[in-house]
């Protein structure tokens, strides 16, 4: 009984409150420990895997630009064309520490920073229209290109010439560090300068010095002759010279090209072309293009640059009704005479005009003959026209046109004339006569008259 007692006691107090909290308590104990062991080999373990960070320190190193021509370096004078050259950036960076403690720096020693490039005409006649040119920074193997306008005058001579090119820039020559977080930078400028080759070829100098029309007025057709001139230093084999339309201009070539064969230097041709001008040019001086293809000494064909020349325009040939108004009377056919006065600058031939009757006019002769005119001259047509009896008094206008040549035999039609008729009753004897009434009663007078003659005279051969 007794050892029963105690065993249950033993029990009880085993599974009493105070046991199970220290139980509680000794779990909790091991957990902390194997938490820290976990964080204590984690934090081992980025050390041993991650290196301290490093910085980079170049030694050495620096730019070596080099210029090089892209295209064409071969030009006529009388011609501007663009000139682009390539800067290459060749330079290395030949030694470089990496150590941990060295602070980056931002440039390369061997980029080429705010690199501004210079053309310079140098010895040669060209022209450069270009200011220098900021092209930016320039990394060691990289390039950037620059391009200038150049200018090669008419009067330049053939030869091999050298461009200059200056180069300024700025790079890194030494970056000192300062404790562990900042760097002094030490800059250097510096300029290098290139020669390039630039070649004017040998080449004809197109010079206008003369300039003759005959007949160019508006609407019409005449010819323009030019004098030309080689003031060039080639010789042109095969040249060819040809005119062509200058934009909108109204002067129209009808034959453009002229064929002048050899064109020495010195040497002066003339050529003539036909042209054809438009209606609505006014009265001034419009451009026409000329230039010269040929074949230079070296085989070549050259085409010389295009020189606008100014040529004077003639008004467009008008003619102006001179004569006073004519009268006409109603019911009757009457003559007209119409003076044309010729108002242009030139010269028409076999000039005929026509007029339109309409109502209350018509006319069988509406068709006369002028002759040839000078400007300044007039000339007098003739034309027959009927007023219907029942026509309004008052002035009408009737439109009538001049058909003409001129000097080139080509036939032309004036713009339309007014020709004004002033229709006036009929008075006095005419007014009689016309009136139908009038001419019947005077009818019958007369066969009245010749009646009584006849009978009378009977009578007295009866006696």
């Amino acid at each position: 009984m007794k050892t029963r007692s105690s065993q249950s006691i033993t029990e009880s107090l085993l599974s009493g409150p105070e046991l199970k909290g220290t139980h509680m308590r000794l779990e909790y104990s091991a957990f902390s420990r194997y938490a820290l062991i976990l964080i204590t080999c984690a934090v081992l373990a980025t050390c041993i895997t991650t290196p301290a960070l490093a910085g980079t320190k170049y030694m050495s190193g620096s730019p070596s630009l080099t210029v090089s021509i892209v295209g064409n370096n071969e030009f006529t004078p009388g011609t501007t064309v663009p000139f682009k050259i390539q800067v290459q950036n060749s330079g290395l960076n030949e030694m470089k520490f990496v150590q941990t403690g060295i602070v980056d720096t931002e440039d390369n020693p061997s980029t080429a920073k705010m690199v501004t490039v210079s053309l310079l005409p140098g010895n040669s006649p060209a022209l450069i229209k270009s200011d220098p040119q900021m092209i930016g920074d320039i990394k060691g193997s990289q390039s950037l290109p620059a391009t200038f306008d150049i200018l090669v005058p008419n009067d330049a001579k053939s030869g091999k010439y050298s461009l200059p090119v200056i180069i300024n820039y700025t790079y890194l020559d030494n970056a000192e560090q300062q404790g562990t977080d900042s760097v002094t930078y030490r800059y250097v400028k510096k300029e290098v300068t290139f020669e390039l080759p630039f070649i004017v070829q040998s080449a004809i100098n197109l010079q206008v010095s003369d300039v003759k029309t005959e007949n160019i007025n508006a609407g019409g057709s005449g010819f323009i002759t030019l004098t030309l001139k080689n003031t060039g230093t080639d010789i042109g084999e095969n040249a060819v010279a040809n005119l062509s339309r200058s934009g909108n201009s109204p002067i129209i070539p009808v034959s453009s090209s002229v064929y002048i064969g050899t064109f020495a230097p010195d040497s002066t041709v003339t050529a003539k072309y036909k042209v054809s001008v438009s209606k609505d040019a006014e009265p001034q001086d419009y451009p026409i293009a000329i230039a010269v293809v040929y074949d230079n000494t070296d085989g070549e064909t050259i085409v010389t640059p295009s020189q606008k020349i100014g040529v004077p325009v003639g008004a467009d040939v008008d003619f102006t009704v001179t004569s006073e108004t004519p009268e006409l009377h109603p019911g009757k056919k009457q003559f007209i005479e119409v003076t044309y006065r010729n108002d242009g600058s030139v010269p028409v031939y076999g000039a005929e005009v026509r007029i339109s009757a309409v109502d209350p006019f018509t006319s069988a002769d509406d068709l006369s003959y002028l002759g040839d005119l000078k400007p300044g001259e007039s000339g007098v047509a003739r034309f027959g026209l009927t007023v219907d009896a029942a026509a309004d008094t008052k002035i009408y206008g009737l439109d009538s046109e001049v058909k003409f040549r001129d000097a080139l035999d080509d036939s032309h039609v004036s713009d339309t004339i007014k020709v004004p008729l002033n229709v006036v009753k009929t008075e006095g004897i005419a007014a009689l006569t016309s009136n139908p009434v009038v001419i019947g009663l005077i009818i019958v007078i007369i066969l009245g008259g010749g009646y009584y003659l006849y009978e009378y005279r009977r009578k007295q051969q009866n006696r």
